[in-house]
């Protein structure tokens, strides 16, 4: 009772020596030079309450061709950059759950039968033996400097990165979409008014064959006549080439091989976006997910710091191993046969050759230039 009692007790000051402090700065929010609106803004409509942003709405809602809305689910569920980035963020969630198990000790099991006959020599008798062995072993590197800590925080901000980048590739593809859509219309719209149009030029040079036949009017109408129609007839086979090469690019945001698109309502039916109101607060800019996920980076890398600095500092390690060991197996888990062994150590770095310390300069660097990504990503946004 007397070694369990000490043992809890060793384990309880373990736990309180690993809560310790972490190395390296704290996450704080950088300051950024943001306007308070946007450029162009009159004083009376900056004073004006803002109205509903435009981003606060559905897709659906804007977006109210049925055809579209079916493009774009179609888009979400088979685009390869969405399925990408959603594939990586099941890869950041794993690197998480490696990193945090860091922190927690390690337990392994060992079962060992090892039975041994040596032959007769000059010197020895004949003689077998028999070891059996059954144990448990524990190891666990002390997070005090708080490097696997750190290590986590980094990890965690990396899956909420790769969350917010899935979020922006959700955003950005189905603006794609939309846009490559109402293009399509576009061009269709066009073909159909070069058709309209050559139809027309048609029937005004058989009118005026007509009337150049009555002596009416000259050849030179004739030809000039002839001119247009040629010039109409021109427009359609590059409108139709344009068409067929909007349909691809659709066709491959909707991850399928190239093909023709289903049409829905016209362009001149499509309803009309809300505008976006002038004079938005730019604090609406947080809510980008580019925006977030360049944070997230930056916290990461902040945290990276904590890492590097750790390195400084000694390493103080706990093993443990209790069991049983008996030469028969018949007598494994009796009282004599137990084993145990508690133990730790601790290790200084004494010199390195500036590895440590370079790996510091390098997390700062990292650090800095992820700074300076984020607020270039605001800047931009």
């Amino acid at each position: 009772m007397t070694k369990i009692r000490a043992l809890l007790m060793g384990l309880s000051l373990t736990l309180l020596l690993s809560a310790g402090c972490a190395v390296g700065p704290n996450y704080k929010r950088p300051t950024t030079d943001v306007p308070g609106m946007y450029r162009g803004a009159s004083p009376q409509e900056a004073a004006q309450p803002a109205a509903e942003s435009f981003g606060d709405q559905k897709w659906w809602e804007v977006f109210q061709d049925k055809q579209l809305q079916d493009l774009i689910h179609t888009a979400l569920q088979q685009n390869y950059d969405v399925r990408i980035a959603a594939t990586r963020i099941l890869e950041a969630r794993a690197q998480l759950g490696i990193t945090r198990a860091d922190q927690l000790p390690s337990i392994s099991g060992e079962a060992l039968a090892v039975n041994e006959r040596n032959p007769k020599t000059k010197l020895f008798r004949e003689y077998e033996t028999s070891a059996n062995q059954l144990d448990l072993s524990l190891a666990w590197e002390l997070d005090f400097w708080g490097k696997y800590r750190r290590a986590t925080e980094s990890a965690r901000a990396n899956l909420l990165a790769t969350e917010w980048a899935h979020e922006a590739v959700i955003s950005t593809l189905v603006s794609d979409v939309a846009t490559a859509y109402f293009q399509l219309r576009s061009l269709d719209l066009q073909l159909e008014v070069s058709r309209r149009t050559l139809a027309s030029r048609e029937d005004s040079l058989k009118l005026t064959q007509t009337l150049a036949n009555g002596g009416a009017t000259s050849m030179l109408d004739v030809r000039q006549a002839e001119q247009l129609v040629d010039t109409a007839a021109e427009t359609i086979p590059d409108l139709e080439r344009q068409i067929e090469q909007q349909e691809n690019f659709l066709s491959t945001l909707l991850g399928n091989n190239p093909g023709t698109i289903a049409r829905g309502m016209k362009l001149t039916e499509q309803p009309h976006p809300p505008e976006v109101p002038a004079g938005l607060p730019s604090s609406l800019l947080e809510r980008r997910p580019d925006i977030r996920e360049a944070e997230a980076q930056l916290i990461a890398a902040n945290a990276q710091i904590g890492v590097a600095k750790a390195a400084y500092f000694p390493q103080i390690s706990l093993t443990a191993t209790g069991g049983y060991q008996s030469s028969a197996l018949t007598s494994l888990f009796t009282g004599p046969a137990g084993l145990w062994s508690f133990g730790g150590s601790l290790v200084q770095p004494i010199f390195a050759g500036g590895r440590i310390r370079s790996g510091v300069k390098f997390s700062e660097a990292r650090q800095e230039e992820t700074l300076l990504a984020y607020r270039q990503t605001i800047q931009q946004a």
